[in-house]
């Protein structure tokens, strides 16, 4: 597989491409139905990086929360004026196991595409959610102690940020994913990097992803840096990504964060481990390449193309809810 200097990533949202390709086969359609000349065409377009985004399991819990918000709802409607309910189909990031959904193929209808972009010269990234899991995820009834829990005050004074939540026999108050400058996300319950045993399995489960995959993408990845993670919890975390970076030999590793992490990012990885970022109005790419240096990261619209030297071009957009199957998207030509 060649090794470009300077690569060039394609972000492409699986769930909606699966929908609108479901919709031409009349029938429900899996990564096995990703027309192979569409792949062609990608890598005629000069990409070297494919990044499926929202391929992994969610649940019923995290879909129903996404279909009754009110602020939400408002936004898919303002995305998509003739919304229906099969649109909503929950937010990717609300994941209930680090397996390919089951309605996209499972895991090993992703190793065949990823046999099928290798043969065409692409890699393959693929997401990590470090922060948070779906309120359904099975760790709640197994390993409830993986989350940050809360107390009936905690709950009252701050109902945007807790929520109750039955664990097997147990009637648990857990906190919701968050980023400390903002409210909760209700689709999602908070890891908390404070217990070593949630590292740990947070760690297998990054290196597992690795495994099926050319390259990682890492979502909202400063908010379990300690400092990061204290601000919003008051607990003191245990360190994850200096350990879990030095087990990436020949992968990529990267991560999205807000512009005010440069300085904290830079003060937990050397300066040959990390690119310098480019930024757009708030978030930032960081990227952890092990071997050579591929130059600064690039965020850009889905349908805008601009060539700089030394850039690894992002083509993504980011404004579509994650949460819809169904959106008005077209490829760049």
């Amino acid at each position: 597989m060649r090794k470009p200097k300077y690569p060039s990533l394609f972000q492409i949202n699986t769930r909606v491409w699966l929908t609108e390709i479901s919709g031409r086969l009349r029938r429900k359609a899996t990564l096995d139905d990703i027309p192979d000349n569409e792949l062609d065409r990608l890598a005629e377009m000069g990409f070297d990086w494919i990044w499926f985004l929202s391929v992994w399991r969610t649940g019923e819990v995290a879909r129903k929360i996404s279909r009754q918000n009110p602020a939400w709802r408002h936004d898919f409607e303002t995305t998509l004026p003739d919304l229906q309910e099969q649109d909503i189909g929950g937010s990717g990031f609300a994941i209930t196991g680090y397996n390919v959904h089951p309605d996209l193929g499972g895991d090993e209808a992703l190793k065949r595409l990823r046999e099928r972009l290798q043969k065409r010269g692409l890699n393959l990234m693929l997401d990590f959610v470090p922060n948070h899991m779906a309120p359904d995820h099975p760790w709640i009834n197994d390993h409830p102690g993986y989350f940050v829990s809360g107390t009936v005050n905690d709950l009252e004074e701050n109902p945007q940020n807790y929520t109750p939540i039955k664990s097997g026999k147990d009637d648990l108050i857990l906190a919701y994913g968050r980023d400390p400058y903002f409210s909760g996300w209700p689709d999602t319950v908070q890891l908390d990097y404070s217990n070593p045993a949630t590292v740990k399995a947070m760690t297998k489960e990054l290196l597992r992803i690795s495994d099926q995959c050319d390259g990682v993408r890492c979502d909202m990845a400063m908010l379990i840096l300690p400092e990061v993670f204290e601000k919003t919890w008051g607990r003191s975390a245990q360190s994850f990504w200096p350990v879990i970076t030095k087990k990436f030999v020949t992968k990529i590793l990267i991560s999205f964060s807000w512009q005010k992490s440069i300085g904290i990012w830079n003060g937990h990885f050397s300066n040959k481990d990390l690119i310098t970022p480019m930024t757009n109005d708030f978030m930032i790419v960081y990227a952890k390449v092990m071997r050579e240096p591929c130059g600064n990261i690039f965020m850009q619209g889905l349908i805008t193309r601009i060539s700089l030297p030394g850039s690894l071009k992002i083509m993504m957009n980011r404004e579509l809810p994650q949460h819809l199957i169904r959106v008005p998207i077209r490829l760049p030509q």
